[in-house]
């Protein structure tokens, strides 16, 4: 059975980090620096070999036939709305507890965001909210934020899209090898978009992104785009953007690619475990009026626990005093996108969207990557434990 024993007051707490990216190196070092010496002899720094070997093995891993390497999660957005034609006048609905790129991307393109309150366990959209937003609305397109690692409800959002003609546009920036009913993200919807920011379970060495689609046209028309609408060199269909993938990146991520779903795995162990030490130490409560509400699976749902992410009251209380302790922890998001400032032309309040106001008041992440240790785990549990009292 576990349990979770209360460290004395004058104990000495072992610091835990949020993320250690230097213990995955350790085990991969001698590959990945066997990787980036073959493309420094090479001397092909952008696109090249290593981006097309990379992009081939990614594709297939995610179910999908075409990858286009680019060089951010941004800019993945950015390529699969643009080469649906997504711009000026276009309406994208999205969620506003995510990541700020979700919204800048179709921003960028010209096109309106249209939000979408989320569904209180998972933290993903809420499909009826969806439905919601896009009557009334000349909406062309949807764009659901894997969040956490956890593919959204995509179900009832495929049926939604085949009644109103929507594409759908996966932000799958934090879901590289998440399911859902089997089938990877990424294969999901007409394009997913994947980031590879160092923290993510598939991180490269700085900025690199990738869009997948089953689409021969769309593959085309988003390598063109990433390279100033360019397939013949030095002519120009159309306008696009320099948003090539580094050669050096690729070669990281192909090594890398290759235990990703180990990774994934070993993250659900830990996650499960979590659960275990927090019911052993009497925190886990329906609300947290009662205690630690621990992140629920969809059934549906392969998640890859991207992040390990719990409500709790007094939650900035909470990470404080885990702060102390040298414990690490990260709030995403602390303010909902519809109430940032640089966002306020979209017409948004305060009580637009309560689910996810509620959520960036509570929601807390907890150290999670594949190498955190058990008894690292336990520290976590029982500083919480602490907390309560």
């Amino acid at each position: 059975m576990l349990s979770v024993s209360r460290e004395p007051k004058d104990a000495v707490v072992q610091p835990v980090p949020m993320l250690d990216f230097s213990r995955q190196f350790g085990e991969i070092r001698e590959e990945v620096l066997a990787a980036i010496t073959q493309v420094c002899d090479s001397q092909r720094f952008i696109l090249g070999p290593a981006v097309e070997q990379f992009e081939r093995s990614a594709g297939a891993a995610c179910g999908t036939a075409h990858a286009v390497g680019c060089a951010s999660g941004t800019d993945a957005l950015w390529l699969a709305m643009a080469a649906l034609d997504i711009g000026p006048g276009d309406k994208v609905v999205t969620t506003p507890f995510t990541f700020f790129a979700s919204v800048s991307a179709i921003l960028r393109c010209g096109a309106t965001p249209v939000l979408a309150d989320i569904d209180a366990e998972t933290f993903n959209i809420d499909p009826e909210a969806v439905k919601k937003a896009c009557h009334g609305h000349d909406v062309g397109a949807v764009m659901p934020v894997h969040l956490y690692g956890q593919c959204a409800d995509m179900d009832a959002l495929s049926k939604l899209a085949d009644e109103q003609n929507l594409a759908i546009v996966e932000d799958a920036a934090q879901a590289f090898g998440a399911t859902w009913n089997g089938v990877r993200a990424g294969a999901l919807g007409v394009t997913g978009a994947f980031s590879f920011y160092p923290t993510k379970n598939l991180a490269a060495f700085g900025d690199a992104g990738l869009v997948t689609t089953r689409s021969a046209e769309l593959d085309e028309r988003m390598r063109s785009l990433r390279a100033h609408g360019m397939k013949k060199r030095y002519f120009h269909e159309e306008v696009g953007w320099n948003s090539r993938l580094d050669s050096l990146q690729a070669a990281v991520l192909a090594i890398k690619l290759r235990y990703v779903d180990a990774g994934n795995q070993r993250r659900r162990e830990l996650a499960a475990r979590y659960d275990a030490l927090f019911a052993a130490a009497g925190l886990v409560g329906a609300s947290t009026a009662e205690g630690v509400v621990v992140p629920y699976t969809d059934p549906r749902a392969g998640h890859i626990f991207h992040q390990y992410v719990v409500r709790v009251p007094k939650r900035d209380q909470l990470r404080a005093f885990l702060s102390d302790r040298q414990i690490g922890s990260e709030i995403y998001y602390p303010l909902p996108l519809h109430l940032q400032e640089s966002l306020a032309m979209l017409g948004y309040h305060k009580g637009s969207f309560p689910v996810s106001e509620k959520a960036a008041e509570e929601v807390l992440a907890l150290p999670m990557y594949p190498e955190l240790r058990e008894d690292e785990q336990e520290t976590v549990v029982a500083a919480v434990s602490e907390f309560f009292g």
